[in-house]
């Protein structure tokens, strides 16, 4: 808020700035939604306060709701531990902000502070953990950065009879800010996946793919799906490789057959050996 301002309260002085918005100004501070600096709710009788700052919230855009729900595995208090669906992204990010894990947990379960320790992609499925509380956010990502997190994915992609199993793939993975989607380049490698198939199996066009059991020892962006598609056997319904396909708002026909299977580590305050499993199956579709 500028120094020189003939303004007495904070929202007069926010009328005053955007004119013609003023019913919009009235119903943010009545609901109290317009917050100081300590994240005190402003009132419309809050004096205006020079060189200060004003937050409020703004309402995102009309989002299409992902018709899935989340699946609770476990909850205690310290930790949440969920099935994610297909389709719904992790965090808040681009134009999935309500329609996010972490945001329908806060609202649906009142925990403010539940933050993820890790994260999937909106696309893919399967097992994450909340921390509940802030204090246990570094001690649970600190498990993430010294890998010792045993992650266990499953996938339904193409199938060679060429290709030997149990694998291990190995590459340098290059992901460009603001690029979709990631290459494999020529250096010392920095992904590696251990790959397995456990069947072969036929979908309803017949064709013959294979489910596979993936060990990722890394976490780079897209790497399962790049270790795949570096073998001629591209994960089913992937928008991204071999080839990028924008994505159709409010098509959730074709989900993309990665499912973070299970989890496993020490916990880091109990030193107890925790295992959590999706219930969710991936089916081979059309």
């Amino acid at each position: 808020m500028p120094a020189e301002s003939s303004a007495r309260t904070v929202l007069e002085h926010l009328i005053g700035e955007h004119q013609g918005e003023r019913d919009l100004w009235t119903d943010l501070v009545d609901a109290g939604d317009v917050v100081d600096e300590h994240g005190r709710k402003i009132t419309s009788r809050t004096p205006y306060q020079p060189t200060r700052f004003v937050y409020f919230y703004r309402e995102p855009a009309p989002e299409i709701p992902v018709p899935h729900e989340i699946e609770i595995l476990y909850r205690d208090d310290s930790i949440l531990v969920i099935d994610k669906p297909h389709f719904l992204a992790t965090i808040p990010r681009g134009a999935h902000i309500v329609e996010s894990a972490v945001v329908r947990l806060r609202r649906d379960l009142d925990l403010p502070d539940l933050a993820p320790v890790h994260r999937l992609d909106r696309m893919t499925a399967g097992v994450i953990v909340f921390t509940v509380t802030p204090d246990l956010r570094r001690p649970y990502q600190e498990l993430f950065a010294e890998q010792r997190i045993v992650k266990e994915y499953e996938a339904i992609a193409g199938f060679d009879q060429e290709l030997t199993f149990p694998r291990t793939v190995l590459s340098r993975i290059n992901k460009v800010h603001g690029e979709m989607t990631a290459t494999e380049i020529d250096g010392e490698p920095n992904s590696e996946t251990s790959i397995d198939l456990i069947e072969v199996i036929t979908d309803s066009a017949g064709r013959t793919l294979g489910r596979y059991r993936l060990l990722p020892r890394t976490g780079r962006t897209h790497q399962l799906r790049l270790h795949l598609n570096s073998l001629g056997v591209p994960i089913v319904g992937d928008n991204y490789y071999p080839e990028y396909l924008p994505a159709v708002p409010g098509d959730f026909s074709t989900p993309l057959r990665l499912l973070a299977r299970a989890l496993e580590y020490p916990d880091p305050i109990t030193g107890q050996t925790r295992r959590f499993v999706s219930s969710r199956t991936l089916d081979a579709g059309l």
